[in-house]
């Protein structure tokens, strides 16, 4: 799905504090495009945007067609779980929860039948390693570890989109070199569009587009 983002502008604190303003962007279907910009200035924020969590001031984004933002909060609340798969930097997973549990509750949450969510919870688990971990909980795994569950639950809808907001943002060099190599290799394989918000100037290797949050808006390039 195509992502097309037009006249956007967004501000917090009461409008004092501006994060977009009037700003375009288009995220094409299939590619791996990387977001870099200093902290506090809204890549975090356009995430969140895109995936209807928060609503932007003007301006509109449109996903495949759907003008998300023309949505309720229910409306974006439905979209976002069957359209798009977000891994967060801070994992984000359920600690009283099993790593099959985690993987498999938007689905569940979706109202899909048990038997086949519970299927491809596995072939995801096993796609990232660590199918001999579905019975654990999450402080029974390494950082790397949890990364990899919230990449298969992010995954669990079979979602046309892929937000990774600081995906390797609490792992050491290598864990977070392989978390890039296994996200974007999903993506691709899975014909994903990926949208990934970092510091690491790792991600750039991998990716097919790279903008930069600036001046209010998003550029193309380092900037």
């Amino acid at each position: 799905m195509d992502i097309l983002i037009s006249g956007l502008s967004k501000t917090y604190d009461n409008r004092d504090r501006i994060i977009f303003q009037d700003m375009n962007a288009v995220f094409e279907t299939g590619r791996v495009s990387v977001i870099l910009g200093k902290s506090g200035k809204g890549k975090s924020s356009l995430l969140n945007l895109i995936a209807g969590i928060d609503v932007p001031d003007s301006g509109s984004i449109s996903i495949g067609g759907t003008r998300v933002t023309d949505l309720d909060d229910t409306g974006r609340t439905l979209f976002r779980r069957r359209h798009i798969g977000f891994v967060f930097q801070s994992f984000n997973l359920i600690p009283v929860l099993t790593v099959m549990e985690n993987v498999t509750l938007i689905g569940h949450l979706d109202g899909k039948a048990s038997g086949p969510v519970r299927d491809r919870a596995l072939s995801l688990l096993a796609s990232v390693g660590l199918a001999d971990r579905q019975e654990d909980f999450p402080d029974r795994l390494s950082g790397g570890e949890q990364q990899r569950v919230a990449l298969a639950r992010a995954l669990i809808n079979d979602p046309d989109i892929i937000l990774a907001d600081e995906p390797t943002g609490n792992l050491d060099s290598r864990t977070g070199k392989n978390i890039l190599e296994l996200l974007t290799t999903q993506a691709r394989s899975l014909g994903k569009t990926l949208i990934m918000v970092t510091h690491s100037d790792d991600a750039l290797g991998y990716a097919d587009s790279v903008f930069t949050v600036r001046d209010h808006l998003l550029v193309p390039g380092r900037g």
